[in-house]
């Protein structure tokens, strides 16, 4: 199984459309055998489905995403886990235990833009 988290500085990036790294968890027996930090190279938004799919991401953990990139993700093949915050690598090892707590009204309407304040 490959993971993909948003990632920046070792914690879930809360902007899905903004993000400029996943890191990447190859999963065998319920544990990571291999992990990496590969940017996105200015991709954004929709070009992001596409980024995961040709890094065979069979999952994905993020903050705030919209409903369109949901749909997107899933329809290439991407579990998305969203709403959660914190550590990258601690949200992958609940996800591989089972007790990763998501919030699914992390997943917005549309696609807005919102202000850093």
């Amino acid at each position: 199984m490959k993971i993909a988290a948003t990632y920046d500085n070792g914690q879930i990036w809360q902007h899905f459309g903004k993000t400029e790294a996943f890191k990447f968890y190859t999963a065998e027996s319920g544990r990571v055998v291999f992990s990496e930090v590969i940017g996105t190279g200015g991709q954004g938004h929709g070009a992001l489905a596409s980024f995961l799919a040709a890094h065979g991401a069979d999952a994905v953990i993020c903050g705030g995403v919209g409903s369109p990139m949901v749909a997107m993700l899933e329809s290439a093949g991407i579990r998305v886990y969203p709403g959660v915050t914190g550590s990258a690598d601690e949200a992958v090892e609940k996800l591989l235990a089972g007790t990763l707590a998501l919030n699914p009204a992390a997943v917005h309407e549309g696609c807005h833009h919102h202000q850093e304040g």
